[in-house]
């Protein structure tokens, strides 16, 4: 398995994981990817530019086209970038891999939305689940941003590795801006209304 698809199975599988939306899980999956080819490892960062190097033969599907993404040639791409191109619907992409494995099953209606999606008990969940109950700091780290707490109250390792602290702290920025953005909207279309509203 691999870090994306463990966060995946962890929202779902979490009872607080309803209200997450899929923009800002579509974000933290692609910052697991990040991380993940960082351990590869097929990348390396430089001064918060994604440099790639070989590239391995990668099982996973999705990872493989992520890696085959990257801009090749310098400036290169930075990490925030990689994030909001690579993270356009990475959930439903996500969602509709898993299900193509038999690892979720609908039960009518939209993937993501309470009593329609049903984590199957699989190996790939039973893996995800040891990753989260150990705590493992990276999946911690990016459930957090996400909203989603351990149930147990053990403190995940601290991270040491630096690329590894840079692709975290460009998915809260990520985070932090796309709610920055909403509550623009949500104070543009307030504003909108209240017009309208002043002339009936």
């Amino acid at each position: 398995m691999t870090t994306p698809r463990d966060l995946l199975i962890i929202a779902l599988d979490d009872e607080g994981s309803r209200a997450v939306r899929a923009g800002e899980l579509s974000l933290a999956l692609a910052g697991a990817e990040l991380i993940d080819l960082l351990m590869a490892p097929t990348i390396r960062l430089d001064g918060g530019r994604i440099v790639p190097g070989h590239l391995p033969a990668l099982a996973d599907p999705l990872l493989k086209e992520a890696a085959a993404s990257f801009v090749m040639a310098e400036p290169f791409e930075s990490v925030g970038d990689f994030l909001w191109r690579r993270g356009k619907s990475l959930t439903e992409r996500y969602m509709a891999t898993l299900e193509a494995e038999g690892v979720v099953a609908r039960r009518g209606g939209h993937l993501l939305r309470k009593g329609h999606t049903v984590l199957v008990d699989s190996l790939p969940r039973h893996q995800a689940t040891g990753r989260w109950d150990s705590a493992e700091p990276v999946l911690s780290t990016l459930a957090e941003y996400l909203g989603i707490r351990h149930r147990n109250t053990i403190d995940p390792p601290d991270i040491t590795d630096y690329a590894v602290e840079s692709v975290l702290a460009g998915v809260n920025r990520a985070l932090q801006e796309l709610e920055g953005e909403r509550q623009r909207r949500r104070v543009e279309q307030a504003a909108f209304d209240n017009i309208w509203r002043s002339l009936d």
